[in-house]
């Protein structure tokens, strides 16, 4: 998939542990709510139905604030490809509001090394400028170094 310059923000990098773990972290609540935001925000509750449809809703402290975030999975590959949108939550119900979709790509890169792609696509160019003002690059890019930290402390 390509991204678009005038709607998408993308992040890769390789990282030093087997994809079949940075599935597992993605996907199982109890290890996302490690890396999921920038330290020292924290995830304080998450949800997953790892099913097309099925929700994928998080809850941020940020400096003391609750921000929720409802959305749900578009695609689903096994170890392979994640598709989350914030455009619809559960039940396909659509959200006044929303935010971006966003396309994670796992791929083996040899030696327990994983190639990670992140896209955030927006639904325009001033959405898209929006999260690259607020920090994307730097923002994801803590995340994955989080992601990257944790999933090596696991089995």
């Amino acid at each position: 998939m390509q991204p678009d310059s005038q709607t998408d923000l993308v992040l890769e990098r390789v990282l030093e542990v087997p994809r079949a773990l940075v599935w597992t972290c993605w996907t199982t609540p109890e290890h996302l709510m490690h890396f999921f935001i920038p330290r020292p925000h924290r995830v304080t509750a998450c949800e997953i139905d790892l099913t097309v449809g099925g929700r994928f809703n998080t809850t941020f402290d940020v400096d003391g604030a609750e921000i929720a975030n409802q959305g749900v999975f578009l695609q689903v590959i096994p170890q392979t490809r994640l598709v989350f949108t914030d455009t619809y939550t559960e039940g396909w119900k659509p959200n006044p509001e929303p935010f971006m979709t966003a396309i994670l790509d796992l791929a083996d890169e040899g030696a327990c090394r994983t190639r990670y792609r992140a896209m955030a696509r927006h639904r325009s160019a001033e959405a898209r400028q929006t999260h690259e003002d607020m920090g994307f690059h730097t923002g994801w890019g803590i995340v994955v170094d989080q992601l990257e930290a944790y999933a090596k402390t696991l089995p």
